[in-house]
């Protein structure tokens, strides 16, 4: 599959850019990567090093493939052999952000080739992947939302199937209960004082208090009737409201 040449340009975008300003602590980075060679790749978005190290993408999530009685999602598989092809027995170079392991003690990484083409970026803008991040591992945040929002328009890959494409906030359902999706609406009501929760659509959407030290403002602050673009876990709250709950500054963009 041919990739597009404005990726390896990117790469030295992203090369030369200091923190994002999405997050609203400071904090610096210690510039460090490092080189490995893939053993096997698991699926779209981790692969294992010869020396045994799993490694998971940073900053992206791929549809899941089948695990035992838990059946795959869509596209999950091209994104698999798509990985496979482009890593599969590779050398590839390790960057890090700001935390490098997560829970199940995977390193987290963004992956370059050795011609300079940025893996978590390609994957992005083919659509085989959307954009995930969490606090405080900001870095590539702007740059792989970029790279999603042409995938989206362009209506790539996942983009164009039904269970991760762009909705409207107006048709979210008990249906969509459990899933991550990407959300455009209408900033509704402000539901407190601060603007750490308002109505969005049929969601009701929050910044839970451990979060809110990324952010600079509240979201919600002098923003009713603004368009947005929001992402994250739809779930069900004890009172049976949907609700969306922002974990990051990237889990929300707004629209001109």
């Amino acid at each position: 599959m041919k990739i597009p040449v404005y990726l390896s340009l990117f790469v030295w975008l992203v090369w030369l850019t200091i923190p994002t300003a999405m997050a609203g602590g400071t904090f610096s980075y210690i510039e460090s990567s490092q080189w490995v060679y893939v053993d096997k790749v698991f699926d779209g978005d981790t692969f294992k090093t010869r020396k045994g190290i799993k490694i998971r993408l940073l900053g992206i999530n791929t549809p899941e493939i089948a695990h035992g009685s838990k059946p795959g999602q869509v596209m999950g598989i091209v994104a698999s052999k798509a990985l496979k092809k482009w890593i599969g027995g590779k050398k590839v170079r390790l960057r890090f952000d700001r935390e490098r392991k997560d829970r199940y003690g995977r390193t987290l990484a963004q992956v370059w080739l050795s011609d300079g083409r940025w893996v978590n970026g390609m994957l992005i803008a083919e659509g085989y992947a959307h954009v995930y991040t969490f606090a405080p591992n900001f870095r590539w945040a702007d740059a792989l939302l970029t790279l999603e929002k042409e995938s989206i328009v362009s209506k790539l890959g996942i983009w164009r199937t039904r269970r991760f494409s762009l909705i409207s906030s107006k048709v979210i359902g008990t249906k969509h209960i459990g899933e991550f999706r990407v959300v455009d609406g209408i900033v509704g009501r402000q539901l407190d004082k601060r603007g750490w929760y308002f109505n969005f659509g049929k969601l009701r959407v929050s910044v839970p208090k451990k979060y809110r030290k990324w952010f600079k403002n509240p979201p919600a602050i002098k923003h009713q009737g603004d368009r947005a673009r929001l992402r994250g876990r739809i779930r069900v709250s004890s009172s049976g409201a949907l609700y969306l709950a922002l974990h990051s500054p990237a889990d929300l963009m707004w629209s001109p």
